[in-house]
């Protein structure tokens, strides 16, 4: 079934693409959430009158991404996470993390959902993450895991080995 895209469809095109999918993707997606429309004539007639307006914000929206890519391109972003044994993290670092991490420092709003991890990131270190923004455009850009690992459990640790020294010391005398 041929349908005409009022929004863009990841992986399929952009607003104003005429594409071919399954009849029941259209019916059952597509059109509800008013994402496509059926490419009938009429419909067609009105997407040809709509066209320059359509490449204007086409235009625009490339403009943006390009922007927001030069901002975050080539940056480093710090996410702080509990850290076990051997840089083992407690879970994993999620993409709404990363895109509060992006907001937070770099000042740049980015939705969770073009964040794309590749592989889960469950180590300390340093990752390398994309940003799809528009279609072709992404941004390539580096995730710090670091450590807020609670310090009162290790500092215990520390003052017991004192009292030990300071236990054979007397001994010792």
């Amino acid at each position: 079934m041929k349908v005409i895209l009022l929004t863009e469809l990841r992986g399929k095109g952009g607003e104003g693409d005429v594409i071919d999918v399954a009849q029941g993707y259209a019916e059952n997606f597509l059109f509800p959430n008013k994402i496509a429309q059926p490419a009938t004539p009429g419909n067609i007639k009105q997407l040809e009158e709509r066209r320059h307006n359509i490449e204007k914000r086409e235009q625009q929206r490339i403009a943006d991404a390009e922007a927001l890519r030069a901002q975050i391109e080539g940056k480093a972003v710090t996410v702080d996470a509990r850290i076990g044994e051997e840089g083992q993290l407690f879970g994993s670092i999620t993409s709404a993390q990363i895109a509060d991490a992006i907001a937070s420092q770099l000042g740049v709003e980015v939705d969770r959902k073009r964040v794309s991890r590749g592989n889960a990131i469950k180590q300390a270190g340093r990752h390398e993450v994309e940003v799809n923004f528009y279609r072709d455009i992404t941004a390539k850009f580096f995730v710090l895991v670091g450590v807020t690992d609670d310090a009162p459990a290790a500092e215990p640790e520390v003052e017991v080995v004192e009292e030990a020294e300071t236990a054979e010391e007397t001994d010792a005398e």
